[in-house]
């Protein structure tokens, strides 16, 4: 993990504002993100936001020592002139041509916390490992962690065994609640963040390294301070029963979910040879069991590809899909099989005044189960009636459309239908999961939620004096919504980061065609995904074949008056890279070439292998 950036050259604040303290950065405020460029008139700043137009006339005071090209934070000025906008320079972040300029960017427009008070830092770098002192000994269990091989902290490890004719799991989790006491500067800090924020070139950490990168990460062959849990599955992967401890471990081994993929494929190295029987087998083997009850309980599996962007001195060198695993499915069911037990249990605790954060995710709203129904209609696939609704059925018609044209479009069409899962002292489940019950509990160290969930557990189970507190209780609510939000921004910022890199991947390419599909219709025009790194791009409605469009918002279409070609949400199409714009990121696109949508009889087809099967009696 690189260190986390601090702004570079002088930081100006307005007047009340003390120098490192967050500005708010959004579209209701006056605060925006550009590049200052040197004119024969003074200044000008050119905004990143590609729905910031123009340019703007920048204040600079004689003290700013700024310099041509550098990224900046302004505000604008409103009134000064009738004929040109004006902005003052609140702050410099760096420069466009370092190798970190992109994330910048995002870090900036995001309001990302980035420095560490000297407070936080202090108390990080005081932190010591822990003994086995109030403690479960589990150093001989065989516990190993399993990550990507680009992960610098380690925040979980799992172990399994048979037990009868069902599994006794272990999910162990890096204590972060002993080195992070409630309302110590390294809580408020973390609070504040609310969670890490990963970009292709570094990480904005929510914990200080010195405890993120060492001693809350559970390194292969040292102690670590740990907070795990029991879990016992029977041969259904029927969660029965389950206990929680705090504990002092040492991870057997660090792999990567390639190593242990081959190694249970039948390619070992020369690490996972002698772990295959002891170790990944029978975590293989309660993996199947835990699967077999996902599916039993019928979840809502999208399929949709991630991009993966690999980035070195600041240049795109590649852009790929992230291949999916039995390994990646693997440590996510054993991670929800956790984080229901810790769910579980503090519900059970309630009686003792110990409160829950559950993760929770609501069932689409009325008005986007109608947009999901129109846009299914369209394609000749039926949708159950709300009341019916399971996520069960909505993956059957993922199944169904698996390996069609429309499959992705399918896909994503379901993805935004969704509500947005949040976290929520009210309880109102997980409908994604198909979970009654929902507490995120296994990554500490880079979520604040699971830092509340382990100081419930505590507090639940008995295990020491540094549990969730009364004021903690009385503010979940609060904590709850300021978590939720910092998720939504550290969200953004990696997505509109992802989608620079990519254009700049891009610029080279102007001129060149490509195969994509249309990914969203508007007003306005198209937008298009191209297939080779998913890169979008819009497609503006003046650069149409020539015709009057009529937008159907239902079909997600643009359909010609006097032509009648239709233009849809999904159709295949080849694109000309017409624009790579550096600063904003947005790229755009010429149509050179589109195919048929579906016929009649093609959609009835679609239709008879969509229709939606009768729910069996319980």
């Amino acid at each position: 993990m690189k260190r986390p950036f601090l702004p570079r050259g002088k930081r100006p604040f307005p007047k009340g504002k003390r120098d490192g303290a967050p500005q708010r950065i959004r579209e209701e405020t006056p605060f925006f993100v550009g590049v200052a460029m040197k004119t024969s008139d003074g200044w000008g700043v050119q905004a990143t936001n590609r729905r910031e137009k123009g340019e703007s006339v920048l204040h600079v005071k004689t003290r700013d020592s700024l310099e041509d090209g550098q990224i900046i934070v302004a505000e604008k000025l409103r009134g000064k002139s009738r004929f040109a906008r004006e902005a003052k320079l609140v702050r410099i972040v760096g420069h466009k041509d370092s190798p970190d300029a992109v994330s910048l960017i995002a870090i900036a427009t995001h309001d990302i916390p980035c420095g560490f008070s000297s407070a936080a830092l202090k108390e990080a770098e005081a932190a010591q490992p822990v003994t086995l002192v109030g403690r479960t000994d589990l150093r001989d269990i065989p516990l190993v962690t399993i990550d990507g091989a680009d992960a610098r902290d380690f925040d979980d490890a799992v172990f399994a065994e048979a037990d009868g004719a069902g599994w006794h799991l272990i999910v162990a989790i890096a204590d972060v609640a002993h080195y992070v006491k409630s309302g110590s500067a390294l809580d408020q800090t973390a609070r504040e963040r609310g969670n890490s924020v990963y970009f292709p070139d570094h990480v904005v950490p929510m914990l200080p390294e010195a405890l993120s990168n060492e001693l809350c990460s559970l390194k292969p062959h040292v102690d670590r301070a740990c907070l795990a849990a029991h879990l016992w599955i029977d041969k259904a992967g029927e969660l029965v029963r389950w206990r929680f401890v705090r504990g002092l471990m040492r991870s057997h081994a660090r792999l990567t979910y390639e190593q242990a993929q081959a190694a249970l494929d039948g390619k070992p190295d020369s690490l996972t040879a002698p772990l295959i029987e002891k170790i990944l087998r029978p975590l293989h083997g309660a993996f199947t069991c835990l699967l077999h009850a996902r599916g039993k309980r019928g979840t809502l599996e999208l399929d949709l590809p991630e991009r993966k962007v690999i980035v070195k001195n600041g240049a795109v060198v590649a852009i790929d899909t992230r291949e999916r695993l039995d390994t990646h499915r693997l440590i996510e069911e054993f991670m929800i099989a956790a984080n229901v037990a810790a769910a579980a249990q503090l519900e059970g605790a309630a009686a003792k005044g110990v409160a829950c954060l559950y993760r929770v995710h609501d069932k689409p709203s009325e008005l986007k189960l109608e947009g999901l129904r129109d846009f299914l209609d369209s394609l000749g696939i039926s949708l159950v009636p709300k009341k019916q609704l399971h996520p069960r059925f909505l993956t059957q018609i993922l199944e169904n459309a698996a390996g069609t044209p429309h499959a992705e479009v399918v896909n994503e069409i379901m993805l935004r239908s969704q509500a947005q899962a949040i976290y929520s002292p009210e309880n109102i489940g997980h409908f994604g999961l198909a979970l009654a019950k929902y507490a995120h509990f296994t990554s500490p160290i880079r979520r604040y939620a699971d830092l509340i969930v382990h100081r419930g557990l505590i507090r639940a189970c008995g295990l020491g004096a540094d549990g969730l507190t009364e004021l903690e209780v009385e503010k979940l609510d609060v904590i709850a919504d300021q978590v939720s939000k910092a998720e939504r921004r550290a969200t953004a910022a990696e997505r509109e980061a992802i989608d620079r890199f990519i254009t700049l991947f891009m610029a080279d390419k102007v001129g060149a065609t490509f195969p994509a599909r249309i990914s969203g219709v508007a007003h306005f025009g198209l937008f298009a995904r191209l297939d080779t790194t998913g890169a979008d791009g819009i497609i503006p409605m003046a650069t149409l074949p020539n015709d009057y469009y009529i937008h159907d918002e239902k079909r997600h279409a643009l359909t010609g008056r006097r032509s009648g070609r239709t233009y849809q949400l999904g159709q295949r199409v080849i694109v000309r890279l017409a624009q790579a714009d550096r600063l904003t990121g947005g790229l755009s696109l010429v149509l050179v070439e589109e195919e048929k949508t579906l016929s009649r009889g093609e959609a009835e087809e679609v239709k008879k292998k969509h229709r939606p099967r009768k729910p069996k009696k319980a």
